[in-house]
């Protein structure tokens, strides 16, 4: 059996992750879960998996060198998968400290703690050795590598091959809006406060494969979607407001191009790192999947419109807004945020290549998905939007 460290596990991806471990594996897993609850993580998210037997929840910083310790010597942790990190953009402009501490000195204290903890002594070859098979996983982002040029205005065909073409399996429409992809070997680039912690983190983390032989690996994904989004992120914050009849904040023009991929996709490939990821390797998770902001909106404005025609039941959940209302007329360009990347786009051909990974929800699928999970879980919506929240929420988008 298996004992896991989840930090972060009360958050999006962190919370996706544990629900499909233990789909996957039922009673055969043991998950200690370490989350320090700030304001987008909630007990909520995983209030089943709490009442489970071979669940263990644990309030706490990753910083806490003392706690970290503590659960290492009372727990035979196998695998230590880091999610915990401060991870809005926004935010990191607006309080760029906390990202420093929470995503470098954090890290560091979980990696030290478990080399540590692992550490057996030396091998034949004068390098440390640890116990059989422990790894450490950091979650990390394609926001490392920067910003890809936009080299088309309107998308144009991707041509992949062959032996990926799993990736865009159950897909028909492949599109690029550039020449160029984020690969692992990309040079590092951050561009904003959150990017620069991430991206010292995984440094951090590679150095301590390099010098002290630890065993690690980092994925690094694109832009993840779907159920217990922190409604603050695009999707859910369009879903959310298309339901309240607010208006939809969409920055600058609204070209900028992101890549794409169902939580759930994630959780597979992470789990498939876990098991079978080359130590010291860094995996991109991606599934070309990129579209324009402006599109995102428009589809989710079409599909919720959808919806609520084809489901009139749903049309209860609206709050000062007609079905007729739900239109392009919602969209309000705002102001851009300084730093803002133009176009994330990932090339998973590692992961396809070497552990047969690929993403199974197309995108259309997936917003469905996502939306009937939202138009369902009003209950959870709720509990995470707290005054709090509204007071951030006004302070990020008023006068924009």
């Amino acid at each position: 059996m298996k004992t896991y460290l989840v930090t972060g596990a009360a958050g999006f991806i962190g919370a996706n992750f544990v629900k499909y471990i233990i789909r996957k594996h039922q009673n055969d897993v043991k998950i200690i879960i370490l989350d320090v609850l700030t304001y987008a993580g909630n007990l909520m998210t995983i209030k089943e998996e709490l009442e489970m037997d071979n669940i263990t929840f644990i309030k706490g910083d990753i910083g806490n060198r003392t706690l970290v310790d503590s659960i290492l010597e009372k727990y035979d942790i196998d695998y230590i998968v880091n999610f915990a990190a401060e991870s809005h953009v926004d935010r990191s402009i607006t309080n760029p400290r906390l990202f420093l501490e929470t995503n470098i000195l954090g890290t560091h204290t979980l990696l030290d703690a478990a080399r540590c903890n692992w550490l057996t002594g030396k091998g034949t070859d004068g390098k440390p050795s640890y116990k059989p098979g422990k790894k450490y996983l950091q979650i990390s982002t394609d926001e490392v590598y920067g910003s890809l040029s936009k080299d088309f205005d309107k998308p144009e065909p991707l041509h992949i091959t062959d032996d990926i073409k799993s990736v865009i399996k159950g897909r028909d429409k492949l599109q690029t809006f550039g020449e160029n992809f984020f690969t692992e070997s990309t040079p590092l680039s951050p561009r904003s406060p959150y990017s620069a912690s991430k991206t010292s983190a995984d440094l951090i983390v590679e150095a301590y494969y390099e010098t002290y032989n630890f065993p690690i690996n980092i994925t690094r994904c694109s832009n993840n979607y779907g159920p217990y989004h922190f409604p603050e992120k695009l999707i859910p914050l369009i879903i959310k407001n298309i339901l309240e009849g607010k208006k939809l904040p969409v920055y600058g023009k609204g070209e900028n191009v992101r890549d794409w991929l169902y939580v759930e996709d994630h959780a597979k490939a992470i789990d498939m790192v876990l098991d079978n990821g080359r130590l010291g390797e860094v995996y991109n998770v991606g599934g070309f999947n990129e579209e324009s902001n402006i599109n995102i909106v428009k589809l989710v404005i079409d599909t919720i419109a959808q919806i609520m025609r084809e489901e009139p039941k749903y049309q209860s959940q609206l709050k000062n807004i007609t079905l007729e209302n739900i239109d392009y007329n919602l969209i309000e360009f705002v102001s851009d945020r300084p730093g803002h990347d133009m176009r994330y786009a990932i090339d998973p051909s590692k992961i396809a290549r070497e552990l047969g990974w690929y993403p199974e929800t197309t995108f259309k699928e997936g917003i469905k998905k996502t939306i009937y999970w939202y138009l369902d879980n009003q209950w959870w919506v709720d509990s995470v939007t707290t005054g709090e929240y509204q007071k951030y929420y006004n302070q990020m988008y008023d006068n924009r």
